[in-house]
């Protein structure tokens, strides 16, 4: 049985992973210190024999594990920009540096002491605001480095690159995944995420806020199909790659704000608030290399992905 560790496993992301790889007969230490995770989001694991869980903050060396591990993935991080919500990277400035940072170095260091694949969670925020779209792989970002989002663009962009100093020095296997925005079950409502705001807003029958003139374009991908992209990167053969993994189908969050208030039935005003500093205007990745690599292809529809994410939070408003 291999054995997998995921660092920010009770997360929104880390909790679909944990749950997939345990599906798939996995043994899987989850290692989160619930800054921005939850305890709800592990709990139904528990009671699972190849289940771990260990509470510990990234940025102290990781706990000694015995025995082998085969894969380190490393999700552990604040990703939201709302600076409104009390759980986004805004709130959490020093952290986020950190975890990307001094933590990203710890979690090298185990998987090179352990002889482990790993998989860093990073970000299409590395773009910044983009000169070109659709983004790709070699697109160098344009990011601006003293920003108020920059403790998460340049923490991102400092893991990458600690990443491929690892994988030049020692031949670690390592995998970096620019995430594109990704949605769905578990998100938590107060996490500042634009699908969770207007899901959140619309079943209140509140304004829907959209920052600026709503023209600005977001690329939207399920979280189902994300964790089948995280999983298909193990099958490469051992080297270093930078990948990016979400849906190319591109929206306006306009459009995005009529579409949930259409789903939800809600009578909520559209209205509209000053553009936040730095706020990347498109947003869409080119994935032909993650295809190329694995087959990777989003199978999940917007409308069918909205229709699950609104059906949870309707339990959980």
């Amino acid at each position: 049985m291999s054995t997998v560790v995921v660092l920010g496993g009770a997360g929104f992301v880390g909790s679909h992973l944990v749950e997939r790889l345990l599906n798939e007969g996995k043994k899987v230490i989850c290692i989160d210190n619930f800054l921005t995770g939850s305890e709800s989001n592990v709990e139904k694991f528990l009671e699972n024999p190849n289940f771990v869980f260990i509470k510990h903050d990234l940025i102290h060396s990781l706990p000694s594990i015995n025995g082998q591990v085969d894969v380190v993935f490393h999700l552990a991080s604040p990703a939201s920009p709302n600076a409104k919500s009390p759980k986004s990277y805004i709130a959490y400035p020093i952290e986020t540096l950190m975890v990307n940072s001094v933590g990203t170095k710890n979690a090298l260091e185990f998987a090179h002491q352990k002889n482990a694949k790993f998989v860093y969670a990073s970000s299409s925020e590395i773009y910044g605001d983009p000169a070109v779209s659709p983004q790709k792989e070699d697109y160098f970002g344009n990011v601006n480095p003293n920003g108020p989002r920059s403790v998460y663009d340049e923490g991102k962009r400092f893991g990458e690159a600690i990443c491929s100093a690892y994988a030049r020095k020692y031949k670690l296997d390592v995998r970096v995944i620019r995430i594109f925005n990704t949605y769905g079950t578990r998100m938590q409502k107060d996490d500042g995420r634009v699908v969770s705001n207007f899901i959140n807003q619309a079943l209140r029958n509140e304004d829907i806020t959209i920052y600026g003139d709503g023209d600005q374009t977001r690329s939207f991908c399920y979280v189902d199909d994300l964790i089948a992209g995280l999983i298909g990167c193990l099958d490469v053969e051992s080297g270093f790659y930078v990948i990016n993994l979400g849906n190319p189908d591109e929206h306006t969050i306009a459009d995005l704000a009529s579409k949930i208030k259409e789903m939800v039935g809600s009578s909520s005003k559209i209205v509209h608030e000053d553009l936040p500093m730095d706020d990347p205007h498109r947003r869409k990745p080119d994935i032909a290399y993650a295809k190329e690599l694995f087959g990777f292809e989003p199978k999940i529809k917007l409308d069918t992905g909205l229709a699950k994410t609104i059906e949870y939070f309707k339990t959980s408003i």
